[in-house]
């Protein structure tokens, strides 16, 4: 069945991608504030306007058939698009509720939401915050797909490559701070006392901290270059458990010197400089080209600004 598109109800859109959101039509109702059988004839509606189901039922709630899920993307960006082009054209935190999401990793959000959360209180922001785990170093899914808002941290390649294409890019990028990379151990390290050369750190043992899991990171790379290479023993991606672990151990870890705040155990760890370099550590937040011009949105890229400058990495 063709879609008359002149007479379809655009509210079965929200319905759609709130269900896709939510998983389940309860749920989907409720965000929605509508009754659940007021939701459950809308689905039906649906199903009949673009003539297949687009949701099955399992044990677990709706589950989504693979039509609905090649729909989703596009249904998510149009949504979106309707939404700015509507949208006042100022921004008033103080009389205009909002809920913005934020993808990073724990450090990121460690350092930085004490002092945005400060920034919105202090300008009586009727706002709600949500920070998403980050596991990725390539955040351009999430922000397409319109799962997140911003995405802040480290992500060199996709900034290089964003900076490269200008302005035909989908993504915007904003530089917030820089530190660099240093290799941190525990007080009474055998290796505290003298500058680290490079035989030394591939003679000890290492702690990997990798947001994605991945049992190699950015200094393997390096060493393989150098014809070298370390020994791995525990590889985790949590900037918590990283100091936990390195200041009861003999491991090593190679860290941002700004994030060490991050780990809860700065001052019991001591800080060498690496003998060989990994380059800066970039720190930036990435929006979506249809975001750009929101005022809701500017208004939120301008307090993590000054959040970032509140707190700025070493």
């Amino acid at each position: 069945m063709a879609t008359n598109f002149r007479t379809f109800d655009l509210n079965l859109l929200r319905l759609f991608d709130t269900l896709m959101s939510e998983g389940s039509l309860t749920r989907a109702a409720q965000v929605l504030a509508i009754t659940q059988p007021a939701a459950s004839h809308a689905l039906k509606r649906l199903h009949h306007a673009v003539g297949e189901p687009l949701f099955m039922r399992n044990s677990s709630g709706m589950a989504p058939t693979p039509r609905a899920q090649a729909l989703w993307p596009q249904v998510r960006l149009a949504l979106a698009g309707l939404q700015q082009a509507l949208a006042p054209q100022a921004f008033d935190p103080s009389t205009q509720a909002a809920t913005f999401r934020l993808a990073m990793a724990d450090a990121s959000a460690a350092l930085l939401m004490p002092a945005l959360v400060d920034e919105v209180q202090r300008s009586r922001a009727l706002v709600n915050l949500r920070a998403l785990p980050l596991a990725s170093d390539d955040p351009s899914a999430l922000l397409e797909q319109g799962e997140a808002d911003l995405a802040i941290g480290h992500f060199p390649q996709l900034v290089t490559a964003l900076a490269a294409a200008g302005r035909e890019a989908a993504l915007r990028h904003q530089r917030l701070s820089d530190t660099r990379y240093v290799c941190a151990m525990r007080r009474g390290h055998p290796l505290a006392d003298a500058p680290l050369t490079l035989d030394a750190y591939c003679g000890a043992l290492h702690l990997l901290h990798s947001a994605s899991g991945q049992a190699l990171g950015p200094v393997d790379q390096v060493l393989t270059a150098l014809g070298r290479q370390r020994r791995i023993v525990l590889t985790i991606n949590q900037f918590f458990t990283t100091g936990r672990v390195v200041t009861r151990s003999d491991l090593l870890a190679v860290l941002p010197l700004g994030f060490l705040p991050a780990t809860g155990y700065q001052h019991e760890l001591v800080v060498r400089e690496l003998p060989f370099d990994l380059g800066p550590v970039q720190i930036s937040m990435l929006w979506h080209l249809r975001r750009d011009a929101d005022p809701a949105h500017a208004w939120l890229r301008v307090q993590v600004q000054r959040a970032a400058a509140d707190e700025p990495p070493g």
